[in-house]
């Protein structure tokens, strides 16, 4: 049995690849210090992997803590990190830089030290596509021009550096970067979901708040652009069709040929800002009120990946369309309302079943 260390795998898309990696036979210890996560997502996790749940365990550790790291490292032998965690918000990354400099950049400096010192040298990152910043073509295919705008993206892109300088410095590494376009939906049980702490920095988790009574409206920012309808343009690509991406990546680091390689995971098609917004009207019922605002600092108008080299090396292809993200969105959005805090008090939020420090 393959053991695989997930970093930040409580958070939304950590927690739908553990998943995956436990019912596709995996043993996982996930390291998570539960800033912007739930244990109760652990606790659903291990509830969905039926029989397999067993095979996952749970360190509460910040990757920034190198003695906790290596204490991690010395207990179990794993074959490979999918890393996850980090930061990742826009805007608050604009206001405090430093936070994400310091969260983002050191944690995955420390892991990465830790992995080489312990002999684990096969890593598949969360990279982001918003290190295209605003791209002059689409689609984004992997040699488009890179240009961070914000602190988050900048993070992202410095640590793709460091990911190349590192192989460069020694072949015995296998990593796979990941740029994924924009993630939306939940596990079609209902049972995990995106769960962000304070106001959502995204269309869809702000959108469900909306259409569940927690906010009056939705904001869309930006009714000018070069669209069909106005409003800005992405890639929404569902989080189960994101969690096989980094199965297949997984994959990949085994493949002797494989040095540093970066992949987009998307669907490949552009949805705009209020096409997604009535799909979203129509799986729920309800009707999402929209203010229009001014386009924010920093946001492109039409963003959509190109995926030909992720289906080619990695054998992977996004299955789910915008109206199985939605219908899987508000599945979750209405079985939980206020997320994961409304089971706060109740039996599930017994963390016996976990390992801490």
């Amino acid at each position: 049995m393959s053991h695989i260390l997930v970093t930040g795998g409580a958070g939304y898309i950590g927690s739908h690849t553990v998943v995956q990696l436990l019912l596709d036979g995996y043993s996982v210890v996930v390291v998570d210090n539960l800033d912007n996560a739930s244990i109760i997502a652990l606790q659903r996790v291990k509830e969905l992997a039926g029989k397999q749940g067993k095979n996952l365990s749970f360190q509460k550790v910040d990757i920034r803590d190198k003695a906790a790291l290596e204490k991690v490292f010395s207990e179990t032998k794993f074959d490979a990190v999918i890393h996850f965690a980090g930061l990742k918000a826009v805007g608050e990354s604009v206001r405090n830089p430093l936070l994400y400099f310091d969260n983002n950049l050191i944690g995955t400096i420390m892991l990465l030290e830790v992995m080489s010192a312990h002999g684990c040298k096969k890593l598949v990152f969360s990279s982001s596509a918003t290190v295209y910043g605003w791209p002059k073509e689409v689609p984004c295919t992997e040699e488009s021009p890179l240009s961070a705008l914000n602190p988050y993206g900048r993070t992202k892109l410095v640590i793709e550096e460091i990911c190349h300088d590192v192989y460069r410095s020694d072949s015995e590494w296998k990593m796979v970067l990941l740029r994924y376009f924009n993630p939306v939906g939940a596990h079609p049980s209902g049972r995990i979901g995106e769960d962000p702490h304070g106001t959502p920095n995204n269309l869809m988790p702000y959108a469900q708040q909306v259409a569940v009574g927690r906010q009056r409206h939705l904001t869309v920012f930006g009714t000018d652009y070069s669209t069909k309808d106005g409003t800005g343009v992405r890639d929404y690509i569902h989080v189960v069709d994101l969690a096989e991406g980094h199965i297949a990546a997984l994959r990949k680091v085994s493949d002797p040929k494989i040095g540093c390689e970066v992949y987009n995971l998307g669907t490949g098609k552009g949805t705009s800002v209020l096409e997604m917004v009535a799909a979203f009207e129509k799986a729920s019922g309800k009707k999402i009120p929209v203010v229009k605002a001014g386009r924010r600092p920093g946001d492109a108008g039409i963003v959509y990946a190109s995926t030909q080299k992720a289906e080619r090396e990695l054998n992977w292809k996004a299955k789910f369309g915008i109206d199985d993200m939605c219908r899987d969105q508000w599945n979750w959005a209405s079985k939980n309302p206020y997320g994961y805090e409304s089971t706060e008090n109740n039996t599930e939020n017994n963390n016996n079943n976990y390992n801490y420090n």
